[in-house]
């Protein structure tokens, strides 16, 4: 930490930039840009190099509750909007991202590590939730209630909880914030974002897009800082009357903790361990090509990355070559490099926990099949592993894996792979791929995951409920489902008698 701000150099790749504009260093709260008090602020740093990129304000806990003051005195007159005046302000939000796309991509990836094509991809994704909402809270209807009392009509109302407070991870710095913000603003809510203390430089650019659109004053606040300090602070005041978070379910857990005695509404997207199962009937290639895909993206920094993957037995070792051969193919690099596959972990963390797993695999009688070590990029890579015929019993088997280590082994039955596949506490996600249609539900049905990819990897967006069963989280986002949890039932009963 350090209460300078000034500098006198930017990193070279920042000087892309076509609007210097984005890359804010303040916070965001009731319509102005605020640094931290006494100037503190945290330094954020590209991953890939270690170069400083910027000096974030550090808020603190008095400085959390005044966001949350401009969120409370913003509320009244944004819920009693119209509908279509918040529907404008948001689409104008979304085609702002769109045109800023190779700048928000930049401050990503720089701030993140991922390939640039995965930061424009993720930019479309962000801003498809946007748009999503901007339509979606035109819809938010009453319902009327078919009387059972003389002389009443009856209406049932959903209205606009009030201020909402957000928590996002560093694995999506834009996403994340969007596809919460926009169901939460869509719904009349006001909120208080806190993004991850690696990755701010993402939602301060969204937000100074927020306010080029005409997101009054208090409404959208970006608080940076310390998470205890600030996620502390939010989950204490009654004001914030819901918390919604992406992260560990570890984390979780504490926030809902310290969410309890308020009785806060609560959405979490927490921990995953996908399982992913290919059945003999499988085409290989395909399964392969999946595979990748599913493990890799973001450089397998991905509660939706398949940890476990079972494959039947009498296609294990064809699956195995194709897997291995695509697994080489990988370029580790950079994200700012052309055509680099897989970018640097997040931290230090990271990196120790993936090399603890393939060591604890191997020792339990796995095979190192490709990778298994840091890579020479830097320190905060990691080569594309794949372990072969690793135990069920191994960490990697039972914890989640956030880096780019697959875990490969055999299964004889359905039956089998179902209750293996289940064998966790988690369930975000699983994919399964088979030819046979009949499998195809029945696997899926008994699958104890709230998502299922059958044949494909890609199938979040704006339109599905995005979730999960058992400690994955709570409630969901995206779809209409996203906006319920910002809202509350109202029932009016209306004499009519004469």
């Amino acid at each position: 930490m350090t209460a300078v701000f000034a500098r006198t150099t930017f990193h070279d790749a920042l000087k892309n930039l076509n609007d210097r504009q984005l890359l804010r260093e303040l916070a965001y709260v009731g319509g102005r840009w605020v640094a931290g008090r006494d100037g503190t602020c945290l330094e954020v740093s590209d991953p890939a190099s270690g170069a400083a990129l910027a000096f974030v304000a550090s808020l603190d806990a008095t400085q959390t509750a005044e966001a949350i003051d401009a969120a409370e005195k913003a509320f009244r007159s944004w819920r009693n909007m119209l509908p279509q005046a918040r529907a404008a302000i948001l689409r104008k939000w979304h085609d702002l991202m769109l045109e800023a796309r190779d700048d928000l991509a930049l401050l990503m990836t720089l701030e993140q590590g991922k390939p640039l094509a995965e930061s424009r991809g993720e930019i479309d994704y962000a801003a498809s939730f946007v748009e999503w909402y901007a339509e979606e809270g035109k819809r938010l209807n009453a319902e009327s209630v078919t009387s059972h009392l003389a002389g009443a009509e009856m209406i049932v109302r959903r209205e606009a909880l009030g201020v909402v407070g957000i928590v996002t991870p560093w694995n999506f710095p834009s996403a994340m914030i969007t596809r919460k913000v926009a169901a939460a603003l869509a719904a009349g809510c006001t909120v208080v974002a806190h993004p991850s203390s690696e990755t701010p430089l993402s939602a301060l650019a969204l937000a100074e897009l927020g306010e080029r659109a005409g997101l009054p004053a208090g409404v959208f606040n970006v608080v940076t800082g310390k998470a205890a300090t600030i996620v502390g602070r939010m989950c204490e005041d009654a004001r914030v009357r819901a918390m919604s978070f992406t992260g560990s379910t570890e984390i979780g857990r504490l926030i809902a903790s310290q969410c309890a005695p308020t009785m806060k509404r609560l959405v979490m997207e927490l921990g995953g361990h996908a399982p992913m199962i290919v059945f003999a009937d499988a085409n290989i290639e395909k399964a392969a090509d999946i595979a990748i895909a599913a493990k890799f993206a973001t450089s397998g920094q991905d509660c939706l990355a398949a940890n476990r993957i079972y494959v039947e037995r009498p296609v294990l070792e064809a699956f195995q070559e194709a897997f291995a051969a695509r697994i080489a193919g990988l370029k580790v690099g950079s994200g700012m490099e052309p055509d680099t596959d897989i970018g640097p972990l997040m931290h230090e963390r990271a990196v120790a926990k993936v090399e603890e797993q393939v060591a604890d695999a191997v020792k339990l009688g796995a095979r190192l099949a490709a990778g298994g070590r840091r890579h020479a990029a830097g320190p905060l890579f990691f080569q594309p592993t794949l372990l072969a015929d690793v135990p069920d019993d191994a960490l990697i088997m039972r914890e989640e894996t956030f880096g780019p280590v697959a875990a490969v082994t055999a299964f004889d039955s359905e039956d089998e792979v179902v209750a293996r596949a289940n064998d966790t506490e988690y369930g975000l996600v699983a994919y399964i791929v088979t030819e046979n249609g009949a499998r195809q539900m029945r696997v899926a049905r008994a699958l104890e995951y709230g998502m299922v990819a059958i044949n494909r990897v890609k199938i979040t967006g704006g339109p599905i409920p995005f979730g999960g069963w058992k400690q994955s989280g709570l409630g969901r986002e995206g779809s209409r489902h996203g906006m319920e949890a910002f809202t509350e039932l109202k029932y009016l009963c209306i004499d009519t008698a004469a």
